[in-house]
């Protein structure tokens, strides 16, 4: 009897060890089969999106400065309003300016006066010289005249007296008169040089002249700046839009924007809102499926299941790393009459259809599996055997892979669940493709 209980506590401890070991023992592998599973082929939708986020922005925002400086005294729009292109948006009080221009004005009229002052002068100038050089030219005539006349007189004294037919007080008469008349045509040469000096000095007015008439164009200059700068104190708008944000108040004085070295002040900022973007940042693994002209859609959190649609207008050519992350801005067009209802700085949710086909042949994307170029399924037969095809694959997209050839729809097709897709980053090192390798035959 005991030697039947040693060998059934024999048995006991050496099942219980066992036990024990097998518990506490780690497989150096553990190998789950995968559940074979099969799939119809057949035709639906399938869409390839790249989801990005992004804010909306108007299709111009205009910062107003003034281009005068002064006391704020009108601001008839606030923030929200309409403005059309032309309406006075801001006016300054326009005191200082009004002096200014009178200012200008009375000294235009100033200039005005010496111009014509000077061309009087000249004209005085030009006639007095004109009558002076006819009565030297004509003294000097007479003079030539009467110097001939009484050198011929006493020459023939001078001979009479040689014979004794005159006498010596006549011919010194003559001799005095000739020397006399010599001084006088001498007098009347020089008077006629000294004209020479009368035309400088008419030259001299005609410059008197040539600067009034500059100083009355510098004054007439002076006269539109106090204008326009008078006209600056109203400051209308540029373009239709609405006011973004109002950065003063009646009676703040604002600086100029063009005379100040700070860029002026800033008085309000005007949008367009005649078109609405959106400018979102997408990941540079994802910008080569993004192309000018894709549809979008896009979505915010302030409207819940209401969907704008959009397009692409412009891909950023550089991008902007942060943090080791490269994204390049698109800028997306939300079209559509709902999309006045986007205000500018709001978060969008957008959604870039990089491709999309209507009737595609679709099989799961864990039933493709690819060999170096090649691209194969398992099709069962009407019989139940497995046959390995070639196939062309086009848009890979939530867990659907299109086909293009090598499949007809109804086909039946095998795979195992969850072994696809390692298989597939385990030969390959990625996913599947999600652009076409090749047209679809239409």
């Amino acid at each position: 009897m005991k030697k039947y209980l040693v060998i059934a506590a024999l048995v006991i401890m050496a099942g219980a060890g066992v036990y024990l070991l097998r518990r506490n023992s780690t497989p150096a592998t553990q190998v789950v089969t995968p559940a074979l599973a099969t799939a119809k082929v057949e035709y639906g939708s399938i869409r390839l999106v790249v989801a990005s986020t992004g804010r909306v922005v108007a299709n111009l925002d205009v910062d107003i400065k003034c281009k005068a400086s002064g006391e704020v005294c009108r601001l008839p729009f606030d923030v929200s309003d309409t403005v059309k292109k032309g309406d006075l948006i801001l006016e300054l009080d326009p005191v200082d300016e009004q002096r200014n221009l009178d200012r200008a004005r009375v000294a235009l009229s100033a200039s005005q006066a010496r111009l014509v002052q000077a061309q009087q002068n000249l004209l005085l100038a030009q006639r007095r010289l004109e009558t002076d050089r006819r009565r030297a030219e004509a003294a000097l005539e007479s003079a030539r005249a009467r110097a001939k006349d009484t050198a011929d007189k006493a020459e023939r004294l001078a001979q009479l007296l040689a014979k004794k037919l005159a006498s010596q007080e006549e011919y010194d008469t003559a001799a005095t008169a000739r020397v006399q008349a010599a001084a006088d045509l001498a007098t009347a040469e020089i008077r006629l040089k000294e004209l020479e000096i009368d035309e400088l000095a008419l030259k001299v007015k005609e410059q008197d002249v040539v600067l009034a008439e500059a100083q009355v164009k510098a004054d007439c200059i002076a006269v539109s700046d106090a204008e326009q700068r008078l006209r600056d104190t109203k400051v209308v708008a540029p373009m239709d839009g609405v006011v973004a944000a109002r950065n003063v108040q009646i009676g703040q004085i604002v600086s100029s924007g063009i005379s100040n070295v700070g860029g002026g002040t800033t008085v309000m900022t005007l949008s367009d809102l005649s078109h609405i973007f959106v400018l979102a940042s997408v990941d540079e693994t994802d910008i080569g499926k993004v192309a000018v002209g894709q549809r979008v859609i896009v979505t915010a959190d302030a409207y819940p299941g209401r969907r704008f649609p959009g397009r692409v207008v412009r891909i950023a050519t550089r991008g902007v790393n942060i943090s080791n992350v490269v994204t390049f801005e698109v800028k997306i067009e939300v079209l559509g009459e709902q999309r006045a209802l986007l205000k500018p700085e709001m978060t969008a949710n957008v959604e870039i259809v990089a491709a999309e086909r209507k009737e595609a042949l679709l099989v799961p994307a864990e039933a493709v599996t690819r060999k170096g170029e090649r691209y194969t399924v398992e099709v069962v037969s009407e019989g139940g055997t497995p046959q390995v095809r070639e196939v062309q694959v086009g848009i890979t997209a939530d867990d659907k892979t299109e086909i293009i050839s090598g499949l007809t729809a109804g086909e039946t097709i095998r795979y195992r669940k969850g072994q696809a897709e390692s298989r597939w980053r385990r030969q390959q090192g990625g996913p599947p493709p999600m652009f076409p390798m090749v047209s679809p035959k239409r």
